[in-house]
């Protein structure tokens, strides 16, 4: 079997390393005797599949300043993203749901009160760094692989059903709302497809994340989160 290529591991590599240290925080104990608060885990994980994409940036074409939105393109996917937080928050019933968050996250002190670095955190890991991380591996590498082993040469524009299909279905399993991750996964692909340019799918996954993120601290609903 062929070793993964250059451009293949440059976006993996970001996406399994922060995936591999959320599964350690969601397997810390309670008790906090690892002898540190493992919430502060996904700090480390989002410094560390930073790290990575920095490392790599020369390896992503499709994110060189060529291929940025024109203000259309901006637009649409701005829309696209508030579409899919709207949907987000409202597609939550049981029925809609798998399984249970392998690593919740509820910043609050002893006291109740939220502890605002920890948020700051978050919020910047999820509406910055995981929309670049994810639409890297999700559809820059998994849905165009899934097309043809060797996906630097497929256009988005030529990516298949069966691939737009496969790709979604497996972002959905890494999701709890299974309903409402396959609706983005579709809507995200769809955008790359469409404008040939996963910057547009970037932003609209950037937007869901931030606008879901200044809504559960707003609310206090940290099981979206």
């Amino acid at each position: 079997m062929p070793l993964p290529s250059r451009s293949a591991v440059a976006r993996i590599a970001p996406f399994a390393v922060f995936m591999a240290l959320l599964i350690a925080r969601s397997l810390a104990p309670a008790n906090g005797s690892w002898g540190f608060d493992a919430q502060w885990l996904y700090g480390l994980s989002a410094l560390a599949a930073a790290t990575l994409i920095g490392f790599w940036w020369r390896e992503y074409g499709e994110l060189a300043r060529q291929t940025l939105p024109d203000a259309r393109e901006a637009l649409i996917a701005i829309a696209a993203g508030m579409l899919v937080f709207v949907l987000w928050i409202h597609l939550d019933a049981p029925w809609m749901t798998i399984g249970t968050p392998s690593a919740p996250f509820e910043p609050l002190t002893a006291g109740g009160a939220i502890d605002w670095p920890q948020v700051a955190i978050r919020l910047a890991g999820a509406a910055l760094l995981v929309p670049l991380m994810e639409e890297l591996f999700w559809r820059s590498f998994l849905m165009r692989w899934i097309e043809h082993p060797v996906f630097q040469g497929v256009a988005p524009q030529r990516v298949g059903v069966r691939a737009i299909v496969l790709s979604t279905f497996v972002f959905t399993l890494a999701h709890t709302l299974w309903l409402a991750a396959a609706i983005a996964g579709l809507v995200y692909a769809l955008l790359y497809i469409k404008t040939g340019k996963l910057w547009v799918a970037v932003i609209a996954h950037a937007v869901t994340n931030a606008a879901l993120g200044a809504w559960v601290i707003v609310t206090g609903s940290w099981q979206f989160w």
